[in-house]
């Protein structure tokens, strides 16, 4: 009788295998989307994935058995009643089976094998719902997580394991913004002080001097008259000139305090979408001449300066992630060089680059600039400018302090666009801007082309 229990029971759980549809160990396991109904005529859905292979048995003898596209899957008869099938490539083809008698189709579905990194974000990440696919070159994480910090780094975990790979990160985080676009909101403040203090004296006599003597004491630091074909030359009278003409005696005195305050203020707004860069430039450009070669031939290329802004946001979740550069240029013509007769101006540039995280209309400083500069000139005659009192009359001196401060502050702000329903009207006059009868067309017979025009109110 135990023999007889035994071939009983191995064939109540082949009947049992040939009744039920086939699915992968893998597909078991995991949780499944509901199923599509199954096409006219076609009996079961065999899931499997790439790499991998199956059994699939019939209850007749096989005949003969085809399948729609081999690079996807391929099958072969190994039993009279069993077909083996090799996946290889994702998609869904068809396998048609005949017998003696009969002749069913099934649905072979080939799916992407769990890639490690899958896995791997699973051990890190038990609670989270994340799925990794292969896209060419691309990886692509989609699912939903709980929060943003976990968005970062399930995506930073994601690039470190592909360096030389694209990663698109579609994870969305529960209670999240659905805006795509960001404004940034940037005020340049720069602020510039400056004090400029001189002071000098040249004494001097003229061509024909005093009691036979002619005479000129100068530190070469501001200019002093100078004696040219037995008369004096003045380049400048500087702030004070005094001259006796009885003595021929005279001097020359540089007394001169000068102070400037410059200030600048600069509010550029430029929105972007998601993942791409934006660029504003406020200013103008400049020509540069460039020699071509050991020719003469000169061609201008054109620099751009003034108040340029890029920026590269990153929406993650409810933080906006932001790769900033700012800039603030200006032409300096102090320090420029004169070129084959052009005058090429310098550019005097403060710039900063850094990323930053912030939410919604929070701000943060990003670039804070406070440049304090001193210099101070002192030229004097040797031995003379050494006498107690006396000897300050042979000395000058020139004292410049500078101060700039330059602020950046940065708010981003989600924003979308406006409904047919939400725009708001344009402002428009009361009145009519000119007075009716003064148009051209009004003068000119047969209204000028408005005949047809409705009356203006």
């Amino acid at each position: 009788m135990k023999p007889f229990r035994l071939a009983l029971t191995f064939a109540l759980g082949l009947a049992a295998v040939v009744a039920t549809p086939w699915e992968s160990p893998l597909a078991a396991q995991a949780p499944q989307a509901p199923q599509a109904p199954l096409p006219p005529g076609v009996e079961s859905r065999v899931l499997l994935t790439t790499g991998r292979s199956t059994v699939l048995t019939t209850d007749f003898d096989i005949t003969r058995i085809a399948v729609t596209n081999p690079a996807i899957a391929d099958a072969l008869v190994v039993q009279p009643r069993e077909v083996l099938i090799d996946g290889k490539a994702p998609g869904t083809i068809s396998l048609i089976i005949w017998g003696a008698d009969r002749r069913t189709q099934h649905d072979l579905v080939v799916q992407q094998p769990v890639p490690a990194l899958e896995q791997q974000l699973q051990q890190l990440f038990p609670r989270e719902d994340i799925q990794v696919a292969l896209n060419g070159d691309a990886l692509v994480l989609s699912g939903r997580v709980s929060s943003t910090q976990v968005m970062l780094r399930v995506a930073e975990v994601a690039q470190a394991s592909t360096p030389k790979g694209n990663v698109i990160n579609m994870l969305t985080v529960a209670g999240a913004t659905d805006a795509q676009q960001v404004m940034l909101q940037v005020r340049f403040a720069e602020v510039n002080r400056r004090a400029l203090t001189e002071v000098g004296v040249s004494f001097f006599t003229n061509a024909v001097g005093f009691k036979d003597w002619v005479g000129r004491t100068t530190t070469q630091q501001f200019p002093a008259p100078d004696f040219e074909q037995d008369q004096l030359v003045f380049s400048d009278f500087l702030n004070l000139f005094l001259f006796n003409t009885r003595h021929n005696v005279g001097g020359l005195l540089k007394a001169l305090r000068d102070t400037g305050y410059f200030q600048s203020l600069a509010e550029p707004n430029l929105i972007a979408y998601n993942n791409q860069e934006a660029s504003f430039l406020a200013g103008g450009e400049f020509p540069v001449p460039i020699v071509q070669g050991n020719s003469n031939s000169v061609s201008v290329q054109f620099k751009e300066f003034g108040v340029r802004l890029t920026f590269k946001p990153t929406i993650a979740g409810d933080l906006i992630r932001l790769h900033v550069r700012p800039e603030v240029s200006s032409l300096d013509f102090n320090n420029g060089i004169l070129l084959q007769g052009f005058r090429i101006p310098a550019l005097t540039t403060r710039r900063a680059e850094t990323d930053v995280e912030l939410r919604d209309g929070q701000s943060f400083a990003i670039a804070g600039l406070i440049d304090n500069e001193s210099q101070q000139d002192v030229a004097a005659i040797p031995v003379l400018s050494q006498i107690p009192i006396i000897g300050n009359l042979f000395k000058s001196k020139a004292d410049r302090k500078e101060r700039t401060e330059l602020l950046v502050l940065v708010t981003p702000r989600l924003v979308r666009p406006l409904n047919p329903d939400d725009v708001p009207a344009l402002p428009t006059m009361p009145g009519r801007f000119l007075p009716p009868g003064e148009d051209v067309g009004e003068q000119l017979s047969g209204g000028g082309g408005v005949v047809d025009a409705p009356a203006a109110r």
